[in-house]
């Protein structure tokens, strides 16, 4: 009996695995922003491999989830009231590490592919109350970090589409993400996840930055590095615009 148990445990451990693993690209690792610059669609595809080390293809059936995460910051939300019929900012609350682009791109609706505890344990997708810096009011920060989020929203800047990936076999799959005209500037992280059975069966993360380039680079720059002397140039350029255009009107 126990010769017969060995060798039930000997031929398990012989079989082939069925670990997957994920081979992603991105279709541009870098995307330049210049003056003409109105958007730009990037594709992200991958392939489902056996896993090193194990010889069973990968049957499926599988589903995709990617989530493209832009820079993170401090936000700073803000209320307007009316205050003797003048609109003031008369409270705000600060947000840290908020994306500044985040969107779900999906081959079918989340709530089919996993269960909530797993689409929440990866904030998928975004939370709708981000987290508040340290001292901030925690109410205030229940009552705008929503509005905040909605605000994104409708900018464009947050984004989930569930049909957004598309595969054209049982192990090849694509989906394309549309940076605005406005994308913010930085390093974009794509986290690929494979599910299978609702469960997480293998993930992948790459990378692409959005910069700028030429004259807007400079001039980026210029604000961050030499605030004062940025603004005294920009003052100086609007009175001799104004001026010029005075003297050749008055012609």
């Amino acid at each position: 009996m126990r010769r017969l148990l060995l060798a039930a445990m000997l031929m398990f451990a012989a079989s082939p695995g069925l670990a997957e693993r994920l081979i992603t690209q991105v279709s541009q690792d870098e995307v330049s922003i210049t003056s003409s610059f109105a958007g730009q669609t990037l594709t992200l595809f991958g392939s489902i491999e056996p896993d090193v080390g194990t010889t069973a293809m990968p049957t499926g059936p599988y589903h995709v989830i990617i989530t493209i995460t832009g820079p993170l910051q401090n936000r700073i939300a803000r209320q307007k009231t009316n205050q003797f019929g003048i609109w003031l900012n008369t409270s705000q609350v600060e947000f840290t590490g908020f994306p500044s682009f985040y969107q779900v791109l999906s081959d079918a609706r989340l709530a089919d592919i996993t269960n909530p505890i797993t689409l929440a344990e990866r904030s998928i997708p975004l939370l709708k109350q981000p987290e508040a810096a340290p001292g901030e009011s925690w109410y205030d920060s229940l009552a705008f970090g929503p509005q905040l989020v909605r605000l994104m929203e409708n900018k464009g800047m947050f984004k989930l589409n569930e049909s957004g990936v598309t595969f054209r076999s049982n192990t090849f799959y694509f989906g394309q993400v549309a940076l605005p005209a406005d994308a913010p500037p930085g390093s974009y992280l794509a986290h690929t996840y494979l599910f299978r059975d609702g469960l997480i069966v293998a993930d992948k993360s790459e990378g692409f930055s959005v910069r700028k380039i030429g004259f807007e680079r400079f001039l980026g720059q210029a604000a961050r590095q030499q605030p004062l002397l940025y603004g005294i140039v920009c003052v100086a350029l609007a009175l001799f615009t104004g001026w010029l255009g005075g003297v050749v009107f008055r012609r």
